[in-house]
């Protein structure tokens, strides 16, 4: 029996991806984009030569062109279909692909119905020249709804390159979503790498001690109750929240950056936060999950 032609085109474009994350949140408003532009940052920064990729699927809130600072970009067509916007410019490893690169004005609302979004899902998937990476992080909006359902339906066929991460915050009602967002990823056969709780405490601008503002550990006891991979909490971090607002307006260092192992002004940027480096061990810990060293880890002797 002949494939389907569209599965087709997925698994064509996608031969030379080597592992594609999926972050999930079971609710809004957990920074789930900030986790996203993060990891993509962190993997970019593990290696001179790794080739990220990031799909921002949250088709009716696109936030990573922004946060990336290439909002404004424009998508160019070529005869081997659409070239993602390289956030680091010359460097050309960290491709970016939005529908909000397709807007005419940045303002506009998209109103799409599940057949539409699930069409630009699928072009965003077997059109775009993602060429070789050896990362595709894919931002989901929140909740498990048809984007999610499109998109594994679309990568069925390189399932076994799948995996997860769930992003949620201390609060009990984000983590009773974040059960629902778990449950989800156990309906659908979708491993998951581990749990992130996103905004537990605060970071001070002045001296960069972490408060307990909020409730905090939420995160930590659903994984180990769940048998999860706990892989870290992220406080709020005012430093990152005005680096990745503004990250446009900085847009034109980037332009400066000629050598492909330098890092681009936002990378640069970014690890001057407190964030960036409690986030080399969440990366750290994805990373021993994806390649199965911290299974053998956690076997202990």
């Amino acid at each position: 029996m002949a494939n389907d032609p569209q599965e087709t085109g997925v698994t064509k474009r996608l031969r030379s991806v080597k592992n594609v994350i999926i972050v999930l949140s079971g609710k809004g408003g957990v920074g789930k984009s900030s986790v996203t532009t993060q990891l993509a940052l962190n993997l970019y920064a593990s290696s001179p030569t790794a080739r990220v990729g990031i799909l921002d699927v949250d088709l009716t809130g696109p936030s990573i062109p922004r946060m990336l600072g290439v909002d404004g970009h424009g998508v160019h067509q070529s005869s081997d279909g659409w070239v993602p916007v390289y956030a680091d410019g010359p460097s050309a490893r960290l491709a970016c692909m939005s529908v909000g690169f397709l807007l005419k004005n940045k303002g506009d609302s998209v109103v799409w119905r599940g057949p539409k979004k699930n069409g630009m899902i699928r072009q965003f998937l077997s059109d775009v020249r993602w060429g070789e990476l050896d990362y595709l992080v894919i931002d989901t909006p929140p909740g498990t709804s048809d984007e999610h359902l499109s998109l594994l339906e679309h990568l069925g066929p390189v399932h076994a390159r799948l995996s997860s991460v769930i992003v949620t915050t201390p609060q009990a009602v984000a983590l009773l979503d974040a059960m629902k967002c778990l449950s989800f990823t156990r309906a659908v056969n979708l491993p998951v790498l581990g749990l992130i709780e996103n905004m537990s405490g605060y970071v001070c601008p002045c001296c960069g001690e972490i408060s307990n503002v909020f409730s905090t550990g939420g995160g930590e006891d659903m994984a180990r109750r769940e048998q999860l991979t706990f892989l870290g909490s992220l406080p709020v971090d005012t430093e990152l929240v005005t680096l990745l607002d503004a990250a446009a307006e900085h847009d034109a260092e980037k332009s400066a950056m000629t050598s492909g192992t330098e890092p681009f002004a936002l990378l640069s940027r970014y690890e001057k936060t407190s964030s960036a480096k409690l986030f080399k061990g969440i990366v750290s810990r994805a990373l021993g999950k994806l390649t199965g060293e911290h299974a053998v880890e956690e076997a202990g002797p």
